[in-house]
């Protein structure tokens, strides 16, 4: 059996989704630098990661069933069309040669007969299905080139991450480690601010 868009897209997009099975807390730690591994702010910023991956995932599963009810509605958009069509085409012809169309190339699923293309009418079509592709392949190849460039950039960022080389954009002085531990004391502060409320 053929796989369905909603298998298709979950076994892509899903799988590989909840964070531990991306990295686990003890990978999550060692990207710090060894002076603030044993802080526990680490812990709790990993499981607000944890729980945003989560509710990304939810959205990820909600917009799959949109994509696939959307999809279904655009079948059945399709098949009217292609109906209608063959109606117009159908109400040209006399019932005599509507007879002679249906003996010679017989009635398809729909009861409606079947136009068989000639050479003169499969070639524009032909070439206008190249005509589309190639356009599609250029989209995909252009879109293919910015999330590779995208990737590199993430995996460079990581790199430096891990061996403590930052690209220092925002201008400021000092030791980053401490600016780090500054960031978690005042995420510190506003959650103990918001759990007295």
């Amino acid at each position: 059996m053929a796989p369905t868009e909603s298998t298709i897209l979950s076994n892509f997009l899903l799988p590989p989704a909840p964070l531990p099975a991306i990295i686990s807390l003890r990978k999550f730690t060692e990207l710090f630098p060894a002076s603030q591994r044993c802080d526990p702010q680490i812990a709790i910023l990993y499981r607000e990661l944890q729980h945003q991956r989560a509710m990304d995932t939810d959205d990820v599963k909600r917009n799959i069933t949109a994509e696939v009810k959307r999809g279904e509605v655009q079948r059945r958009e399709v098949v009217r069309a292609r109906r209608r069509a063959d109606n117009v085409e159908l109400e040209g012809l006399n019932r005599t040669e509507l007879q002679m169309e249906l003996e010679l190339s017989g009635p398809n699923a729909d009861g409606a007969a079947r136009r068989e293309h000639t050479l003169k009418t499969i070639l524009p079509e032909m070439d206008q299905a190249c005509a589309d592709m190639e356009e599609e392949i250029a989209c995909l190849e252009e879109e293919a080139a910015e999330l590779t460039a995208g990737i590199k950039n993430t995996i460079g960022d990581l790199s430096d991450l891990r061996y403590g080389r930052f690209n220092r954009t925002s201008g400021l002085d000092g030791d980053l480690g401490k600016e780090v531990l500054s960031s978690f004391r005042a995420l510190e502060a506003a959650a103990k601010v918001s759990t007295n409320d």
